[in-house]
């Protein structure tokens, strides 16, 4: 039991190391190929943090050997990343803002790019709603046929952002790249080294932890769903989206909200496609709950944003409520 306790721990640290070396490498990627550090943010950073709940789902799917038990681990990291980011990190950056008000003279209205945020908000409530209700349909075909639309909504989102983006000034001076920490311009090769280094990690990481959840879940008689659905995205997200408590610290509320609901928009889209196309996608009563809960709270903020034109901290706060009912269902046994 310890072993594998800390087998999980230490898989869910190469999760988090690779996640890092990604995420630095992606921005790197993201200055060599001339995107501005809104497009980065939004799109290749994103992408990067949500990089280990990917991997966990398509590990579990693809080495389960078709086992129920690692197809719902799957279906849990799969919907636990939008879970978690429209309910938990919702609720920090609200409290962040609170703190912080002190260093702001318009205070609660956050400093944001209502445009930027009523976008990607939009998005993920149209997407993410398509992506539950797939599985109501019977025919996999069917579900096929949505898979790829959520993979199309998310090209048609990236090329949204590159087009908005474009036009931005903004120039923020990047991390060293951590393969070449002295070279103040390093080889495309180089950067591309680091990626492909980071995703092995993480590939390693989330096989080690997707073995170490299946033991536990079955130990505990706690289902693996439930456990890959809190413990996964928690543990590999939401430290990432710490860089948001800095951003409202420093006044860059839209950076703030725009690291989380970017990562939303990828984490509604294409990663459910993943589910859809890899597993049957059945979903369980926890899994609807789930949903409905983190679309909830999506859809107060981007209410405000649309009928006010401004967000407030009180908005975002709500959205730790959502989690808390989540949590206090599951510790009841109301899901199970």
């Amino acid at each position: 039991m310890l072993a594998e306790i800390a087998i999980l721990l230490v898989s869910l640290g190469i999760i988090l190391v690779g996640a890092e070396v990604f995420t630095n490498g992606v921005e790197w990627l993201g200055k060599k190929l001339c995107l501005n550090e809104g497009a980065v943010g939004s799109i290749l950073a994103a992408v990067g943090t949500a990089l280990p709940e990917t991997m966990i789902p398509v590990i579990a799917i693809i080495f389960g050997g078709g086992h129920e038990e690692a197809s719902h681990i799957g279906i849990g990291a799969i919907l636990g990343a939008p879970f978690m980011l429209g309910t938990l990190a919702f609720f920090i950056t609200g409290v962040a803002v609170i703190v912080n008000k002190g260093k702001r003279p318009e205070y609660p209205r956050m400093h944001i790019n209502t445009e930027i945020m009523s976008r990607d908000l939009a998005f993920f409530l149209v997407v993410y709603t398509v992506a539950i209700a797939a599985a109501f349909l019977n025919e996999h075909f069917w579900k096929q046929v949505v898979a790829v639309f959520l993979v199309l909504a998310y090209a048609i989102y990236v090329y949204k952002t590159l087009a908005q983006e474009c036009d931005s000034d903004d120039d923020e001076e990047l991390s060293p790249l951590i393969f070449a920490k002295k070279n103040p311009d390093p080889s495309t090769g180089i950067v591309l080294l680091q990626v492909a280094a980071a995703l092995g990690l993480i590939v390693v990481g989330a096989k080690f932890f997707v073995g170490s959840v299946e033991f536990l879940a079955e130990a505990f008689q706690i289902p693996a769903f439930i456990l890959a659905l809190i413990i996964a995205p928690v543990a590999t997200e939401l430290p990432e989206k710490f860089n948001s408590i800095i951003w409202v610290s420093q006044g860059k509320d839209t950076l703030a909200l725009g690291n989380i609901t970017g990562a939303m928009v990828f984490q509604s889209s294409v990663i459910p496609a993943i589910g859809i196309t890899l597993t049957p996608w059945i979903l369980t009563r926890g899994a609807f709950i789930s949903a409905a809960l983190a679309l909830s709270s999506a859809l107060l903020v981007y209410l405000q944003i649309r009928a006010r034109k401004y967000l407030t901290p009180g908005t975002l706060l709500v959205g730790g409520i959502f989690y808390l009912i989540f949590v206090t269902l599951v510790v009841t046994g109301v899901i199970h």
